[in-house]
C-alpha cells in the first residue's frame, strides 16, 4: 500500500463529531441496536412521481421522476476510519431501512462533504464495485481526491453557486455553515482556506419544475434565505448532534426556521439523527422535538422516522 492510500484510509483521527474509536469486524454485517420501524417498498415507486425514503443518518433514497439519487450513503455497521477491511468508529443505533443489496441501482450519488459519516469509503467502494462505471457522482469542492480511484461513470466537484445539469436533473451547490476537513490537519474553508480548503455543500435539485433541497450538514445560518422564492417542494434538513456541537449542527427548531421561514418549503424531511450517537442529547430528543414544534410552522412534516417514505404525485 503506497503512502497516499495509507494516509487516506489508515491510522488517523476521526472526523467531525466521530469522537470515540471503536473496533468493528468486516463491513459485510450491520449489527445495529435495533431495526427500523419501517421499510420502504421501492417496487411500487413510479416514474411519474417523487419518492423520498429516509434510509438512516443523512442517507436518503430519492426517486425523482424515474431517476434514482442516493445522498451521503452509509450502509454498514460503523463509520470512521476504514483500514484493511475494518472500520474504527461509532456503531449504529438503528439499522439502515434498506440494506446495500436491497436498494435499486443509483443513477447518481450526491455527497455533501468529506466527513466520514457522509462520505463513507466502505459504502462507496461497495456500490462502485457492484455497478462499475454506471453511477455518476457529485461532491463538494476539493473533496473528489478521497474517492477518485473508484469506478465512477463520472465524478464532478461543485463549488458554491455552481450549476450543473446531469441525468436530466438540474443541480445547484449551496454554501452552508459547517466545516470540511476529513482529517484534522487538512485545510478547509471553515479555517479560512477558501481557495484550496475542503468545502461543504447543500444542493438544490430540480426536475419537471419540482425542487428538493438537500441540506447536507449545517448549523443555523441565513445562507438559505436567497432561495425563499424558489418554490421549494421539500427541504431535507439535519436535526441532530447539536449538543454540544452547536457551531456545526442545527437543532430541530433551527432546522424548521431555515426550512419554513428561510426557504418557504412545503415539506420537511429530517435527517442526521437516530442513527449514530454523535451528540450528548438523548437519541430520541431531535425527532420528538421536531414533532412537537412543527405545528408552529407553515410546513408539513413529510416523514418522521427512519424507513418512512414521502410520496409526491404529479
Amino acid at each position: 500500500m503506497n503512502r497516499r492510500r495509507f494516509i487516506k484510509h489508515g491510522i488517523a483521527f476521526l472526523t467531525g463529531s466521530l469522537l470515540l474509536p471503536f473496533f468493528s469486524g468486516k463491513n459485510g454485517k450491520t449489527e445495529a441496536a435495533q431495526p427500523p420501524s419501517f421499510k420502504p417498498d421501492t417496487s411500487v415507486w413510479k416514474d411519474d412521481e417523487i419518492n423520498i425514503a429516509w434510509i438512516g443518518h443523512a442517507t436518503v433514497l430519492i426517486n425523482f421522476y424515474g431517476k434514482i439519487i442516493l445522498t451521503d450513503p452509509v450502509f454498514f455497521e460503523r463509520v470512521g476510519l476504514y483500514f484493511l477491511g475494518l472500520t474504527f468508529g461509532p456503531s449504529r443505533f438503528t439499522h439502515p431501512a434498506l440494506t446495500i443489496d436491497e436498494i435499486p441501482k443509483p443513477d447518481l450519488i450526491l455527497l455533501s462533504h468529506a466527513h466520514m459519516d457522509h462520505m463513507d469509503w466502505a459504502t462507496l467502494s461497495n456500490l462502485t464495485s457492484e455497478y462499475p462505471n454506471e453511477i455518476d457522482c457529485i461532491t463538494a469542492f476539493n473533496t473528489m481526491d478521497v474517492i477518485q480511484e473508484l469506478n465512477w461513470k463520472s465524478l464532478t466537484e461543485m463549488d458554491w453557486n455552481d450549476e450543473l445539469e446531469l441525468i436530466g436533473i438540474k443541480f445547484k451547490a449551496i454554501e452552508v455553515r459547517h466545516f470540511g476537513w476529513r482529517y484534522p490537519w487538512e485545510r478547509d474553508r471553515s479555517k479560512g482556506y477558501m481557495d484550496n480548503g475542503r468545502s461543504y455543500n447543500a444542493y438544490l435539485i430540480e426536475r419537471n419544475e419540482k425542487k428538493i433541497l438537500f441540506g447536507g450538514d449545517t448549523a443555523m445560518t441565513d445562507l438559505f434565505q436567497p432561495y425563499r422564492k424558489q418554490n421549494i417542494d421539500v427541504a431535507i434538513m439535519p436535526i441532530g448532534a447539536y449538543q454540544p456541537w452547536k457551531r456545526n449542527h442545527c437543532n430541530p427548531e433551527e432546522a424548521l426556521i431555515m426550512a419554513d421561514e428561510h426557504l418557504k418549503a412545503k415539506y420537511f424531511v429530517p435527517i442526521h439523527t437516530k442513527t449514530f450517537k454523535q451528540g450528548s442529547e438523548p437519541i430520541m430528543e431531535p425527532l420528538n422535538w421536531l414533532k412537537e414544534s412543527i405545528p408552529n410552522y407553515n410546513i408539513k412534516l413529510g416523514l418522521d422516522d427512519i424507513g418512512q417514505t414521502l410520496t409526491i404525485r404529479a
